[in-house]
């Protein structure tokens, strides 16, 4: 399976990403993979490799790129409950720096450099992503919608923009929430708001999850959840992405 490290030109600097692409010099349907706050690590690649696997050419920006390249703090190789308090201290500066402007300067980016790889097909894209990458995918979604046919985001805040956000989106949409942080009442007040803007979409809760439960280097981690996503997302790129 074929990687690299690459360096995306933005209004704001240089981006650093990984990506990873089927061998074999054909083109692809491109996947723009947003990171959830601990950013790039082994999981992360270990994920863009798997979905690689199924035909893609997977991108994983570093979304903090303008503190510096990943890993911008030193992560244990289990994030568990002890380490996190910590951990977390020092990346909500960085979380709180990356303003909706930012991630959407950074989207055009991102989108515009899919385009121009040889490895990656004509379009459209998907944008998939986890934790606070959900919201940016959402996000993503929103403001390109004639180039994004599919999002799908997992135990993210995806409702963070409100209404006005949801109806900018054409594509289509699979939502997988925690059950640690997604009650059914809040579940149905989402649903309603995407079905109130004409998304098409699958929202659910997976059952027994809190957040976090498709990092395998975290104590959140589910794998039958993990599973899940993997048997949500794959067909909604199918659908959305195959023959293009």
């Amino acid at each position: 399976m074929p990687t690299k490290t690459l360096h995306i030109p933005t209004a704001d600097g240089q981006a650093d990403a990984f990506a990873a692409f089927p061998d074999g010099g054909e083109r692809h349907p491109g996947v723009l993979m947003y990171a959830d706050g601990f950013g790039i690590r082994p999981v992360l690649r270990e994920m863009a490799r798997e979905l690689a696997g199924h035909g893609y050419y997977v991108l994983v920006p570093n979304p903090f790129y303008r503190h510096g390249p990943a890993p911008l703090i030193e992560l244990p190789a289990h994030i568990g409950e002890e380490a996190r308090p910590q951990v977390m201290a020092q990346l909500m500066p960085l979380l709180e720096a990356h303003t909706a402007e930012r991630v959407l300067r950074d989207a055009d980016a991102y989108l515009r450099f899919l385009t121009a790889q040889p490895e990656v097909g004509a379009g459209p894209f998907a944008v998939t992503g986890y934790c606070i990458g959900g919201l940016l995918a959402m996000r993503t979604a929103a403001a390109h919608p004639g180039q994004v046919a599919a999002v799908a985001a997992f135990h993210g805040p995806v409702g963070a923009d409100g209404p006005d956000s949801l109806a900018k989106i054409t594509a289509q949409v699979h939502l997988g929430h925690a059950q640690g942080d997604m009650t059914p009442a809040a579940l149905a007040e989402l649903n309603q708001a995407l079905d109130a803007a004409g998304v098409r979409y699958t929202s659910e809760i997976y059952p027994g999850t809190v957040h976090g439960f498709t990092m395998s280097d975290t104590d959140a981690f589910n794998p039958a959840a993990l599973q899940r996503h993997w048997d949500r997302l794959l067909p909604l790129l199918d659908r959305t992405l195959a023959n293009r």
